[in-house]
């Protein structure tokens, strides 16, 4: 491994593998504190014309066709990892035995048998192991939590969250591995860990019990593939069914901290509503409302004296806000941003804890394996009150959790 330079893999070049491809290309651009140079080496997936026509298209040296190829490698010092969860532990554990630093998309696994053995392999390692939680890189969404850190809001009453999208609503929408797992490993594993983590993110407070929960299946048969499929796009598709194992929605209610209650909706079966992610918390002195749909504002609410002027307020976000001055090359008030900048500010992020830069010189750090395991047991919380007809289950607080041997 090269202590002058950074050299990047992919593992995946699927919709979210892209993402992470393009950021890396684009991370060494934000923010004025200097990074050492970053080599764009390869990208990895099984289906060769992904591979090859991702790394091409994003400026990587070359392409494989096996993660083991990338772990073994010693011109490659961090690696994405941006396949089916199931396949996490498996490739994170030889990734950090081999010596390289990994960033492993949410959730950080499907089991949390699996996620805590990530967590004792990421112990044992020198190199950094984190998870990726982009969203709350979002200018807006930092900014919410910021009313509630200084009082703004006040006490929070109630945060209420929604994770819509669509990708599932169409019944000849082909079986994949997203479809198949335990309960909770659908809707509520791909879109409910980004929800379930920002409610404690914007409420300020972690969640410390969940209840009412409830898993629903309302499609219970999909065909299958007749070629490979990569992200989320139409293939065509055979005449042969197989069985949906997972939820396409989930709801559950919840206990933070704080005292303050949250509840959480997500679907993956919701028509109109490609990726429809809705914060909103209500405290004492006033609310604040964030639709990702709009990622460059944020709507207020305060309570004023006059009732007559008393009313939400749009907030345009721009340089006085989190992650906005400097970042991006137009800063400016306005300037739009979304979900694929969450994904350059987490490269940078990456990129510039590997190079041992200070954290105060632009983002806070990624989340750490042991937060991603920490999602996790919340998630599994929300399943096991599904599973047993909506009863409070207690959430382990993340200081006292222990991992199993």
């Amino acid at each position: 491994m090269s202590t002058t330079d950074i050299g990047v893999a992919v593992i995946g070049a699927g919709m979210a593998g892209k993402a992470h491809a393009a950021a890396y290309r684009s991370a060494t651009t934000l923010y004025r504190a200097a990074l050492p140079s970053v080599r764009l080496v390869a990208i990895a997936d099984a289906y060769e014309p992904v591979a090859v026509d991702t790394a091409a298209r994003f400026g990587y040296d070359r392409h494989e066709t096996s993660w083991q190829a990338i772990v073994e490698a010693e011109d490659i010092d961090v690696v994405s990892i941006v396949v089916a969860n199931a396949l996490h532990r498996e490739i994170a554990e030889a990734a950090l035995a081999a010596g390289k630093h990994v960033l492993c998309e949410k959730p950080l696994s499907d089991t949390i048998a699996d996620a805590e053995a990530m967590v004792r392999a990421a112990a044992r390692s020198s190199r950094l192991a984190r998870v990726g939680l982009t969203f709350r890189r979002s200018p807006g969404i930092a900014f919410v939590r910021k009313l509630v850190q200084d009082g703004t809001l006040g006490r929070v009453f109630h945060v209420n969250g929604g994770y819509l999208t669509d990708y599932g609503c169409d019944p000849q929408t082909p079986i994949s591995w997203r479809y198949k797992g335990p309960a909770g490993s659908g809707a509520l594993a791909d879109v409910g860990s980004h929800l379930s983590y920002l409610v404690e993110f914007v409420g300020a407070a972690d969640i410390t019990g969940v209840r009412g929960g409830h898993l629903s299946t309302v499609i219970g048969r999909r065909p299958k593939p007749l070629g490979a499929i990569s992200g989320r796009g139409k293939v065509e598709v055979s005449d042969e069914q197989d069985t949906v194992e997972n939820d396409d929605v989930a709801v559950f209610s919840a206990d933070l901290a704080s005292g303050a209650t949250a509840t959480v909706q997500v679907s993956r079966v919701a028509a109109g509503h490609p990726n429809t992610l809705t914060l909103e918390v209500y405290g004492e002195r006033g609310a604040a409302r964030f639709d990702f749909r709009n990622p460059g504002q944020v709507e207020l609410f305060l309570h004023e004296a006059d009732s007559a002027t008393s009313g939400w307020r749009t907030i345009v976000l721009g340089p006085s806000h989190p992650y906005w001055q400097g970042g991006l090359p137009m800063d400016a008030p306005g300037v739009g941003i979304g979900q694929n900048e969450g994904f350059v500010f987490q490269a940078r992020a990456m990129l510039e804890e590997v190079a041992g830069l200070s954290e105060a010189e632009s983002l806070p750090r990624n989340a750490s394996f042991a937060d991603g395991l920490r999602n996790l047991r919340l998630l599994e919380a929300a399943s096991q009150s599904a599973l047993t007809g909506g009863i409070a289950v207690p959430v382990p607080d993340p200081a006292a959790a222990s991992l199993t041997a």
